[in-house]
Formats: structure tokens, C-alpha cells, sequence
């Protein structure tokens, strides 16, 4: 299995491809659409979803470009079912210069074990910086991509509509630091961490 970061938009948010042989999954691709297609073109590959850790403006900008290239879905927690056509939702009319609207997501992502095409991984329902946040852990390979719960000794914000420091600490305490401490993290901005960097140096929710 092999994660691409790639930092995409105004924000320069994180956006993955996770993809094995010739099959990807497209994670968060927020915005600068044409440069996830010439990866995927470049590397052959296949992808068979989007899917969204939560549907902030900077984490949706290229979904519906990309949607409509390669046919495929969109997944994102029900909690946010109807933030990808509401910019005042999605926040771009707060922070953008044009508003931000998607089509809606095909399918609700919920927690528990998933299996999608060739590719099986756990969604941890995450809270806190969204109602909505989600987490992709993937066990065999010891990584887990968080979105904006949690960053390199940093967390996502909590002051957003829907935010909550208590859901935001509960999410990172009770769900993401059970994870083993080998545990790769990749945020929504930012570089990678580890579960266990994290568990011992984070200044805002130490273990």
C-alpha cells in the first residue's frame, strides 16, 4: 500500500491516494483538480472513490470535477449530509472569495470495517473539529488519516459551527491514541506524525 500527500488548494490542504497495483482511493482532494488526474494518470491507476474525512470547503473544492471524470462516488459521514451544497455549511462563504457548492455525497461513510473494491480499513467517527469528522484507519499497514482532529503537535480547530474542544479531546484520547504508538498519522494540513510522537509531545492533548 502506498500513500501520495498531495497539498492542494488555498489552504494547502492534505490530500491522499492510497493505492495498491493498479486501484486508489482518493481522499479529501480540495481543490487543483487536474494535478490528482495526472498522478492518477502518470501511476496507471484506477480510483474507486472519494472519500472525505468532513466536508469543509478546503477538503471538497475539486470533488465534483473529479466525480464527473472517473464516474465513481462519494462518501462522507451523515452528520454532514448536506454541507457540500451549503456554503454557508462548508464555510467558504466565511473564508473564500466564491462559495464552495458539491453535489451530494452517493453513500454515508459509518463506523466500523469497510470494504471498498480491493481496499479494507476502519472509519473511526471523530468529532470535535466537525460533527462529522471521520478517521481511515488502515491496520494492516499502520496508518491512520485523521482530517483535522489531529495535526504534527497540533489539533484542528474547535471554534467552527458544530465544533467541540470535549468531542475533539474525546475523539483523540479514546479513539486515535488506542491505536499502537507505530501508528503513521497523516493530517489534513501539515506533515506526518506518529500516534506515539503525538501521545507524548502534543502541548494541547497529552496522553
Amino acid at each position: 500500500m502506498i500513500v501520495k500527500q498531495m497539498s492542494l488548494g488555498e489552504l494547502g490542504t492534505n490530500c491522499y491516494i492510497v493505492y495498491r497495483h493498479n486501484k486508489a482511493l482518493i481522499i479529501d482532494p480540495g481543490g487543483e483538480e487536474q494535478k490528482i488526474i495526472n498522478f492518477l494518470e502518470k501511476k496507471n491507476l484506477n480510483p474507486q472513490a472519494i472519500l472525505l474525512t468532513h466536508a469543509h470547503f478546503d477538503h471538497i473544492g475539486g470533488v465534483d470535477a473529479l466525480r464527473a471524470h472517473y464516474n465513481i462516488d462519494v462518501y462522507l459521514h451523515e452528520a454532514e449530509a448536506h454541507w457540500l451544497e451549503e456554503p454557508q455549511l462548508n464555510r467558504s462563504t466565511a473564508f473564500m472569495r466564491k462559495e464552495v457548492i458539491t453535489q451530494p455525497p452517493e453513500y454515508f461513510l459509518n463506523p466500523g470495517t469497510m470494504n471498498l473494491s480491493s481496499f479494507q480499513f476502519e472509519i473511526l467517527h471523530t468529532p470535535g473539529h466537525s460533527p462529522g469528522s471521520v478517521s481511515f484507519v488502515f491496520s494492516d499497514y499502520e496508518f491512520v488519516i485523521s482530517g483535522d482532529v489531529i495535526f504534527k503537535q497540533g489539533i484542528g480547530r474547535t471554534d467552527l459551527p458544530g465544533g467541540s474542544m470535549r468531542e475533539l479531546e474525546n475523539s483523540i484520547r479514546k479513539k486515535l491514541y488506542q491505536l499502537t504508538d507505530s501508528y503513521t498519522i497523516y493530517p489534513g494540513h501539515g506533515l506526518q506524525t506518529s500516534i506515539g510522537e503525538e501521545k507524548s509531545n502534543n502541548p494541547f492533548v497529552p496522553a
